[in-house]
């Protein structure tokens, strides 16, 4: 159950593992894939001449060749276009498996044996007697021996279903990383660390946190082997625990609780395939946690089944590039979000007109708003009823939306004023309706007062008459395009982007958020949202894609008219109505089934939330919303969370997850961190949250952390330095945690240093981990938000290896270079 990246770098506690280890595995997997593409170019070749084949028997032209041919070309497009779209990351995992009780094989060419044979371990060594590789599609080569195993059969179970505990014939599980034909990275779990096992009479070898497991496993001490068996047990816990619930974990930096929630679901779909066929949501905070994410869980052949997100595209069709400052960020995740959000949708009916908020609207009045309404002579079924045209005044054309409606009736004019109309609004919006939904409430309201005004009512004593009169009365108003100008005009079609853009408005604001924000508020608010257009489009942060959730919860979204298929005349003149095309069927766009079955989904069977401490309560309603009738997994720390009210966050958390019954598991193991580096870092937990405990760690490798001041007139300089000499103590990478401001700057002073020194802000470093660590002011990490000691807790706790902290002239630094947060 590995830790939170998916490149590591050797640990002191065992032998070095060089980056040849790492690429020798890459390359071993990466033949196989050769071999697999080979045999599935073999396999879409035989399907396309099934597909000419097929189209020749169309050329009969009976009814009966033509259903002929149609049926055949289904199964074999399907066939082609199933080895098509699985073609991308098409290998996602391999188990290497010990020698089986028996020797059956089954349909797939694997044996069936689930436990292995008595003596298969003997005095720690054991030989791996079967490999097989696994992903979204079955593959045998030419003498139907398998080169890929369906995760959907048999023989792929335990692959989800091993654990260190009960690991079966499993001695290594390894998750394959590609894209397209090329294999990126490679990531073993050690089932059984505590045997060598030989493949081809080498050792078997084992990449990442598998390597650091085996080392501890093996270790001569009863301690360490003690505290490898209970990382196992606890996590086995959290990874079977009962399904019907929602599985709370927490667990410190390195305790391994994202790999485990993840391995979790993976062992639940597997385990319950048509219970989450509803499929499952996996939400990360940062885009940087949801490219681990995807490395740790493949999609498990199943289109559409698993979604990877992060909260900043949670939404569809917006992505989070832009970043709040912390007072910004602390005002949108804010629960009283919800009733200013309310009060500007409404109010944004009010000013949809204007410059800044017009571009609500879909569809702008195209006339004048004060020209009355007219019409032919349409005479009621009684002859007393008709409109007609009328001069008037030339109208100007509005600041806002129209303030009036006049029509003709009984050669009178009838007008709807200001007031009434505001009057007509008012009661329209007393509903609990989204406001988009609530514009046929406000047409009939018009309708009514236009019919009491006119003083129709008054002419009918026998009620089927008045019925016949005022259906009359009504089609031909609204049948009016004049009419309908003023409906759009009046109450226009509100998109979630374009209330977002009338907030920017700091005036209107002010009024939409009296007793909800103070001024303060507002202006900052007003201000972070000015980066939009008047249409809403522009830099989103994180913060704004929940207010877009949320707004489009409060607007909904109008009925579409239904689209019709205009009829074939050719199926009049035959009486047929051929059967559709496999292309037809499976046309969307140019997009995927799966991308569109994504964008469907607004509700799943499952949902894992990763680093769930950070969440907003905006963010919770977001993500609850796509879970109203899951079971959840939610994974965090308190004591790494950056959100500045962790009680108002709590209430929206529970009332995300609901009344469900809850399991809570807590992990206590630090496997990442050595003792050195867990030290240094508790002290700053001691500050941000005193009492809570810090997770034991398990090695400890002699190398202390190191102290360094930055020259205060080249901090570019001293960075870089800094960075350099930690490149050339490991073989890995190395994270550079700066504040979130100077994010820019630092991936400028690193630029030259190469790809394996990684510049992050405070913020974005949440869940990863490096091989070294250099963390740049700590002062300024703890400043820059009311979470800040919880942030630099994170920042001092991302390196497997080494850790060097570089103090400004604010930390404070003493004759060592130990900043003034640090010291004892």
């Amino acid at each position: 159950m590995a830790a939170q990246n998916a490149t590591h770098a050797p640990d002191s506690v065992h032998d070095a593992q060089p980056d040849s280890t790492r690429d020798r595995e890459i390359a071993s997997e990466q033949e196989h894939l050769d071999r697999v593409y080979q045999r599935l170019e073999e396999k879409i070749h035989e399907a396309e001449f099934l597909m000419d084949d097929a189209a020749k028997r169309g050329q009969v032209g009976t009814p009966g060749a033509l259903a002929e041919r149609d049926a055949q070309v289904f199964q074999a497009g399907a066939h082609l276009n199933r080895l098509n779209s699985e073609y991308e990351d098409f290998l996602f995992g391999r188990i290497d498996l010990l020698l089986g009780k028996d020797g059956k094989k089954g349909p797939d060419g694997a044996y069936t044996s689930v436990e292995p044979a008595d003596g298969a371990i003997a005095d720690g060594r054991a030989e791996i007697a079967e490999t097989l590789h696994i992903g979204r599609l079955g593959v045998l080569d030419a003498d139907y021996s398998p080169l890929v195993i369906d995760w959907r059969a048999p023989a792929a179970a335990p692959f989800y279903r091993a654990t260190p505990v009960a690991p079966g014939r499993v001695v290594r599980r390894r998750v394959i990383r590609s894209k397209g034909r090329r294999v990126l990275g490679v990531e073993d779990d050690l089932m059984r660390p505590e045997i060598t096992a030989t493949l081809d009479g080498e050792e078997l070898p084992a990449v990442g946190d598998g390597a650091l497991m085996a080392a501890l496993g093996r270790a001569r001490s009863h301690t360490m082997r003690d505290i490898v068996a209970s990382i196992q047990a606890e996590q086995d816990m959290v990874i079977r625990a009962p399904a019907a619930s929602v599985t709370e974990v927490e667990g410190g930096p390195g305790t391994g609780k994202t790999a485990v929630a993840l391995h979790r679901a993976a062992y639940l779909l597997y385990q319950d395939r048509r219970r989450y066929a509803g499929g499952i949501l996996i939400v990360s905070p940062t885009p940087l946690l949801v490219a681990y994410t995807e490395g740790v869980l493949p999609s498990l052949g199943e289109e559409g089944q698993v979604a990877i997100r992060a909260l900043g595209s949670l939404v569809d069709g917006a992505e989070a590039t832009a970043y709040d400052s912390p007072a910004v960020a602390r005002v949108k995740g804010s629960s009283r979000m919800q009733k200013l959000l309310r009060k500007a949708a409404r109010g944004a009916l009010e000013t949809a007109g204007t410059a800044s908020a017009g571009a609500a609207a879909s569809k702008p009045a195209s006339k004048p708003a004060s020209k009355p309404v007219s019409t032919s002579a349409a005479a009621l079924p009684d002859g007393q009823l008709a409109f007609g045209e009328e001069d008037d005044e030339p109208a100007e054309t509005p600041a806002g939306p129209p303030d009036r409606l006049r029509v003709v009736v009984f050669g009178a004019r009838v007008e709807l004023d200001a007031r009434d109309l505001h009057r007509i609004r008012h009661s329209a919006l007393g509903g609990t309706a989204p406001v988009n939904l609530l514009r046929p409430r406000a047409r009939r309201l018009i309708l009514d007062a236009l019919w009491s005004r006119s003083g129709a009512a008054k002419r009918y004593t026998d009620p089927e008459l008045a019925a016949e009169a005022r259906q009359a009365f009504d089609e031909d108003i609204t049948t009016e395009p004049d009419f309908q100008d003023f409906l759009d005009a009046w109450w226009p079609e509100l998109t979630p982007r374009g209330v977002l853009a009338a907030m920017a408005d700091e005036r209107r604001l002010g009024r939409w958020a009296r007793r909800v924000l103070n001024q303060r508020e507002v202006r900052k608010l007003a201000r972070s949202l000015s980066r939009l257009d008047d249409t809403g489009q522009g830099p989103l942060s994180v913060h704004d894609v929940a207010l877009l959730d949320e707004l489009q919860l409060i607007l909904g979204a109008p009925p579409r008219p239904a689209r019709t298929r205009d009829a074939d005349p050719l199926d009049q003149l035959t009486g047929l109505e051929e059967l559709s095309t496999y292309a037809d069927r499976m046309s969307g766009g140019g997009r995927s089934r799966r991308e569109r079955l994504e964008e469907e989904r607004t509700d799943y069977a499952h949902v894992i939330v990763d680093e769930a401490q950070d969440l907003t309560p905006m963010q919770w309603r977001m993500v609850g919303r796509r879970g109203r009738h899951a079971t959840w997994t939610v994974v965090g720390d308190p004591a790494q969370s950056s959100w500045s009210d962790p009680d108002e966050a709590a209430v929206a958390r529970d009332e995300a997850l609901g009344t469900r019954p809850r399991r809570r598991f807590t992990l206590t193991v630090n496997y990442r961190n050595p003792a050195e580096i867990a030290e240094l870092a508790a002290r700053v937990l001691a500050l941000a949250m005193p009492g809570m405990e810090a997770p034991e760690a398990v090695r400890s490798t002699g190398l202390t952390p190191r102290f360094a001041v930055a020259d205060e007139k080249d901090l570019a300089g001293s960075v870089r330095e800094a960075a350099r000499q930690l490149l050339d103590e490991v073989d890995g990478t190395v994270g550079v945690v700066v504040a979130m401001d100077r994010r820019a700057e630092a991936r400028r002073w690193l630029a030259e240093l190469g790809d394996r020194v990684v510049a992050l802000g405070s913020l974005e470093a949440k869940g990863l981990e490096y091989d070294a660590t250099l963390v740049v002011s700590p002062a300024e990490i703890a400043d820059e938000s009311p979470a800040g000691l919880r942030v630099l807790y994170v920042a001092l706790t991302r390196a497997t290896q080494q850790l060097t902290v570089l103090s400004g002239t604010r930390d404070e630094p003493d004759e060592d270079g130990v900043p003034d947060l640090l010291r004892d």
